[in-house]
């Protein structure tokens, strides 16, 4: 690659001798596109991670009773993402009772508390999907076969349902997280809906310890 050219005249005894240096980078040339290439070849095969999500539509749609899904709503869990990366949720319908106990709303994390509830829940599919990917990376299976008997484990009956509820203090980055949990705990049945006023008022009570409920009651005693 480099060339050292000292000259055709004599060397004369106490003069410094001139050298001229020349240096090839015809070879550095060709590294580069290799690189450039391979990079190229690298992110033409990398897929981009997507995830995908149906959203309501923008006009009100009337479906009949007899086509709407049938949801078991002691199989239903529903998380709410409260402010400072808290998240709650509460397992079946609240009634009358759970608006007086501040304790129906349970505390847990993004990380391992809320995948810990949605598999001991939902143990019966997660465990199903998890032997199909097991198979998947074996290759035993096709990438179609995998989709296919994950997507009817899922959707089947003893299946568990999860209704996502963001307040106003919830980041978008909590709602990716459970969004991911969705995938890995293989819930196959979520929506993305609204806070009603009993959730506000879920929460509010619980982090006021149940100041809320205990106004409630006091309110008809003074009357």
């Amino acid at each position: 690659m480099a060339e050292v050219n000292t000259g055709s005249e004599e060397h004369k005894k106490g003069k410094p001798q001139k050298r001229t240096l020349r240096v090839d980078f015809t070879p550095m040339v060709d590294m580069n596109m290799l690189l450039i290439t391979f990079f190229m070849f690298c992110t033409t095969l990398s897929k981009p991670q997507m995830m995908n999500l149906i959203v309501p539509a923008k006009e009100k749609i009337d479906i009949p009773q007899s086509e709407r899904p049938v949801i078991d709503k002691d199989k239903t869990v529903t998380v709410i993402l409260g402010a400072d990366n808290k998240c709650y949720y509460y397992i079946g319908v609240p009634t009358d009772a759970a608006y007086s106990d501040w304790q129906y709303l349970k505390e847990t994390d993004y990380s391992g508390g809320l995948r810990k509830i949605l598999v001991d829940n939902n143990r019966i599919a997660a465990t199903k999907v998890a032997e199909l990917r097991d198979q998947l990376a074996r290759k035993q299976i096709p990438d179609s076969t995998f989709n296919r008997l994950s997507a009817k484990v899922k959707e089947a009956k003893d299946a568990w349902n999860v209704m996502i509820k963001p307040t106003q203090g919830a980041t978008f980055n909590n709602l990716v997280a459970v969004l991911d949990e969705m995938q890995i705990c293989a819930i196959g049945r979520y929506a993305i809906v609204d806070m009603t006023d009993g959730d506000n008022f879920l929460v509010n009570n619980y982090e006021q310890k149940g100041a809320l409920s205990q106004q409630a009651e006091a309110k008809p005693k003074a009357r």
